[in-house]
């Protein structure tokens, strides 16, 4: 068993911490390390490290510090089935999941290259007779990132570290005790293409450390990915402390399936957005809304595709469905499934009982079809993140958009529909960041945000797209007037009245 280090300064660093996190490998149920949870001494000393580095990563040409993330981008590549391994074996998701969630990594650290282009200021000649203004975007300084255990590669090392690096700040990145290996092999591809020292620092800590990043001055900004309850008090808290923060929270993403709908394909799009990795991300789709008049045939079409799916562990390529993340997490997705049942729901197909033969110490959970579920059940409102499919019955349109417009969530929804007329009421009503048109998993590519509502998220700026680097750069206007010669003569003080 692994004793993990931290890293800062470019270095692994071991941590005089007596409390660890447990690093499993789900599809086994191996403990195969220890992650250390920091001490307060030691968050602050990372902390300070970020900005002791951040004065000359500042003032570092922009175009060499996005030559230093191509060559991150080319190591990404050279290094992707690694990576994929490392994301499969900690975290649980299969062989295609674990390739995306290192694939998007790198799609974001593309867009990060282009920060040249993107943090480009504007400029008005003769603002005023004379005066001429220019907009120029700066970075900050320090920005801690907060990142969960559910994609290790894609959120600390995508949405995260590249854009604010490029944009010329420096970074203290907490990511999760559950799954930190993935991101501290990025580290060391992220020295090996020359990023200084200080500028981007890795390390787990428990939430009373966490609290150091909400308070410390050097702090300029937070960007976090996690629960409503914690993002809502990280947003609250940072805020109060005068930093700007963008916090990405739950979900309960829904589909609304019209009568008219191909039932096969709606089918397959669900059961994919519901099952793949494991139910364990915020753009899965856990509950469908379908119209009674089809709703027996769509659950006979889901139970039969989803009974299909082939269980087994991460790492081989032919497996479907993983295991969730860890042994906590699978009691915590049984109880749920079980609260649900007690509400009244209809149990269509069971996942609880699975063994893998091979691997009947790991994590796994089959997926579990709740059908009948009325919108006061618990089970069909909250997050559950696990591979359990909750089935809403409606009358028609109106009654299942209110359904779904009815959710505190509002991060992705979808409709399955063959009405150019319904497609375009429901993208106009729904009240949710990114809508899908007979696309199961609606999240755009990342010149896009992703943009969550409601109490999926809080915050002015979203991650990837242009609000990423204006999240992590803020506006400086000069204004500039230069004398003739005959106005240099003169004691008469020439000033702008303001006017354009």
């Amino acid at each position: 068993m692994e004793k993990l280090k931290y890293f800062t300064n470019n270095r692994f660093t071991e941590s005089a911490a007596d409390k660890f996190y447990k690093v499993y490998d789900p599809s086994t149920g191996e403990h195969i390390a220890d992650c250390p949870r920091l001490t307060l001494d030691e968050v602050k000393q990372v902390i300070a490290n970020a900005e002791k580095a951040y004065p000359a990563w500042a003032d570092t040409p922009v175009k060499n510090r996005v030559q230093i993330l191509y060559k991150v981008k080319q190591l990404i590549e050279k290094n992707l089935e690694e990576l994929t391994l490392l994301v499969a074996k900690e975290h649980g998701k299969v062989y295609e999941e674990a390739k995306g969630d290192v694939l998007k990594a790198m799609e974001a650290t593309e867009l990060a290259i282009s920060t040249i282009i993107t943090t480009m200021g504007e400029s008005i000649m003769d603002a005023s007779k004379g005066y001429d203004t220019v907009m120029y975007r700066e970075p900050l300084g320090v920005f801690a990132g907060i990142a969960p255990f559910n994609f290790p590669a894609m959120i600390p090392m995508g949405w995260m570290a590249p854009n604010c690096i490029a944009a010329g700040n420096t970074m203290v990145l907490k990511v999760s005790g559950a799954t930190p290996m993935t991101s501290l092999r990025f580290c060391e591809l992220y020295r090996e293409a020359g990023l200084p020292d200080g500028v981007l620092n890795v390390f787990s800590c428990g939430k009373e450390e966490v609290a150091e990043l909400l308070i410390n001055p050097a702090i300029k900004g937070i960007s976090f990915v996690g629960s409503t309850k914690v993002g809502r008090h990280i947003y609250a808290t940072g805020a109060a402390n005068g930093k700007r923060v963008q916090a990405l929270c739950e979900a309960k993403n829904h589909a609304l399936v019209l009568a008219d709908a191909p039932i096969d394909r709606a089918a397959a799009g669900i059961i994919n957005a519901a099952f793949g990795c494991a139910g364990e991300r915020c753009m899965a789709l856990p509950v469908v809304v379908v119209q009674e008049e089809i709703a027996d045939r769509l659950v006979a079409k889901l139970k039969e595709l989803a009974s299909a799916l082939k269980i087994g562990p991460a790492y081989d390529k032919t497996s479907k469905l993983g295991p969730v993340y860890s042994p906590e997490h699978k009691q915590a997705v049984i109880k749920r499934i079980e609260e649900g049942i007690a509400e009244g729901a209809e149990l269509v197909l069971d996942g609880r009982n699975i063994t893998v033969k091979g691997f009947e110490n790991g994590f796994y959970l089959g997926p579990t079809i709740l059908d009948k579920v009325t919108p006061e059940m618990d089970v069909g409102i909250s997050e559950i993140f696990g591979p359990v499919l909750c089935v809403k019955r409606v009358k028609d349109f109106e009654e299942g958009l209110k359904v779904m417009n009815a959710s505190p969530f509002g991060n992705g929804s979808v409709i399955y529909t063959r009405s150019g007329y319904y497609a375009r009421e429901f993208a106009k009503r729904t009240i949710a960041g990114m809508v899908g048109i007979n696309v199961g998993i609606p999240v755009p590519i990342s010149v896009f945000p992703f943009c969550g509502h409601k109490n999926s998220f809080f915050g002015d700026l979203h991650c990837l797209g242009k609000d990423a680097y204006r999240f992590y750069t803020e506006s400086k206007a000069v204004t500039t007037h230069w004398f003739d010669e005959e106005e240099a003569q003169s004691t008469k003080v020439s000033t702008w009245d303001g006017t354009i």
